[in-house]
């Protein structure tokens, strides 16, 4: 990266915690989301890191999000974890959900968090690993304002709707860790080849005719191309089910974009499931995962997923973060 600016993870929290705060977010709505940024960051995801923040800053200006909302939690089963954002960030929600999620799940072997009325939750595997973590397994879905057309149609219909599984190993870390949206590529990957005017490549977007197309500008006013064609919509339409109609949030179609300031709130949503896989394999789980993976990584060249996420890490532990400076300068500029 050309004449980039070498960032300390502490740097990039507290850089993007002054300029949420700055633009209007609470003390403790900016800090989940700010830590997240830096984690973002460090996994070498720099799409959803700082370059959103300017975004997340707008938002909280022109009403889009609420930056001072204050979560709500009900029990609606024993099992079930329902939590109201207020329209505000999907990350304080999610926050305060998983406290009761993780203690829920170690005692019933099960259970479930469903969020509503949320904005963007930034990277699904960030919070599907903070379960793991505590030797849950995890599965995330979140759904998206609509951007991939069915196959055959052009109207999207359903958004780019990322699942995350994360895995846990005995000590307590994601020893796999998937995360993928059911587009080629995240839509935020198109944005920020929009502004930096860099072509994208043809398999990524299609115009409004349903025609591949290099120029982002004119993807964004398109739709996003499903991975793997109907298999892909299929996912999408997986997630839409799980994030939106089982928490009771807005349907892609009617969610308001997450780039601009056009519409009001959102609304979108997330589910999540944790299981304490202890209860199901009879403590079988930890040795079969192990084999799994040691499967994978029997064969030269191949990586597990969530591997490259784990050295990418472990490189801005050691030597910080490379920060694109226009990013840089967009994100000082709410400061």
């Amino acid at each position: 990266m050309t004449d980039a600016v070498t960032m300390t993870l502490a740097e990039i929290e507290d850089l993007a915690f002054r300029a949420l705060t700055a633009a209007g977010t609470s003390d403790e709505n900016a800090r989940p989301l700010a830590h997240a940024t830096a984690w973002t960051e460090a996994d070498g995801i720099a799409s959803h890191g700082l370059a959103y923040i300017p975004i997340y800053c707008e938002h909280v200006r022109c009403g889009k999000v609420d930056g001072t909302a204050q979560p709500r939690i009900t029990r609606p089963a024993p099992s079930v974890i329902a939590a109201d954002a207020a329209t505000g960030f999907a990350h304080p929600a999610i926050a305060l959900g998983f406290q009761t999620l993780k203690e829920t799940a170690r005692q019933q072997g099960v259970a479930v968090l469903a969020v509503k009325n949320s904005y963007n939750c930034g990277v699904l595997g960030y919070h599907t690993e903070q379960l793991a973590n505590d030797r849950l397994l995890a599965i995330g879905f979140t759904n998206a304002p609509a951007s991939i057309a069915p196959v055959g149609g052009r109207r999207p219909v359903v958004g780019t709707n990322p699942f995350s599984i994360a895995a846990p190993d005995e000590n307590g870390n994601a020893a796999v860790l998937i995360d993928q949206s059911a587009s080629v590529v995240a839509k935020s990957e198109i944005m920020k080849h929009a502004r930096e005017g860099l072509p994208i490549p043809p398999e990524w977007a299609l115009d409004p005719v349903g025609s591949p197309t290099t120029d982002p500008d004119i993807a964004l006013k398109g739709s996003m191309a499903p991975t793997g064609g109907y298999k892909g919509v299929g996912v999408a339409l997986l997630v839409e089910i799980m994030a939106a109609a089982m928490t009771g949030a807005t349907l892609g179609i009617h969610a308001s974009p997450f780039s601009g300031t056009k519409g009001g709130p959102p609304r979108t949503g997330q589910f999540f499931m944790a299981i304490n896989p202890d209860v199901t394999s009879g403590d079988l789980f930890s040795e079969r995962l192990t084999a799994l993976v040691e499967a994978m990584r029997d064969q030269p060249g191949v990586r597990v997923p969530g591997d490259g996420r784990k050295a990418a890490r472990l490189r801005a532990d050691r030597e910080g973060v490379a920060v694109n400076p226009g990013t840089l300068a967009r994100v000082e500029s709410w400061c």
